[in-house]
């Protein structure tokens, strides 16, 4: 009676797994609707969804919490997953494949653990403009069939580590 009164000999529970994630910016910028970037893989959601952002400075920063699951090894992508679940794909410009790593500097690995606002990847914003077809950076949940709803945030201009971008519900 004891052990079910005080929780004696209970196994330990595992975490209890978020109902909700935000998404803070990556970078900062312009907010850009996914539907308006100039790439049919993104812009037609082929990839999942989210939101893009035109970028002022030459500076991504973690926009979640969570693990490091993919250093594209041309450096212009990165995948994180969260506590949650949820996996995101940033991917710096369009078409930037093309520099294989040119201009880019990442600060993580694979495996690394990340908390938002945590430095991933320097690159040249001027490179990235002479070089490729666009500086937009989509923002993708690139598994939508755990997600139950998915708020995008009504900013126009985004601070990188501070403004939020989306609100998801986990199904």
């Amino acid at each position: 009676m004891l052990k079910k009164l005080f929780g004696l000999g209970k196994k330990e529970a595992s975490p209890v797994q978020p109902q909700q994630e935000i998404v803070h910016a990556p970078m900062t910028g312009k907010l850009v609707a996914l539907e308006e970037v100039p790439d049919p893989t993104f812009g037609q959601k082929m990839m999942g969804d989210g939101v893009a952002i035109e970028p002022t400075e030459g500076k991504v920063v973690a926009p979640v919490t969570g693990e490091i699951m993919q250093v594209f090894p041309t450096k212009h992508a990165i995948g994180i997953k969260t506590p949650g679940g949820i996996e995101l794909l940033l991917h710096i410009g369009l078409e930037t494949v093309n520099m294989k790593g040119e201009g880019f500097t990442t600060h993580v690995k694979e495996g690394d653990k990340v908390e938002v606002g945590d430095a991933l990847v320097d690159f040249d914003l001027s490179l990235i403009k002479e070089k490729a077809a666009s500086t937009i950076t989509p923002i993708i949940i690139t598994n939508m069939d755990h997600i139950d709803s998915l708020i995008k945030e009504p900013a126009t201009e985004v601070v990188k580590g501070e403004t939020p971008l989306l609100t998801i519900k986990l199904s």
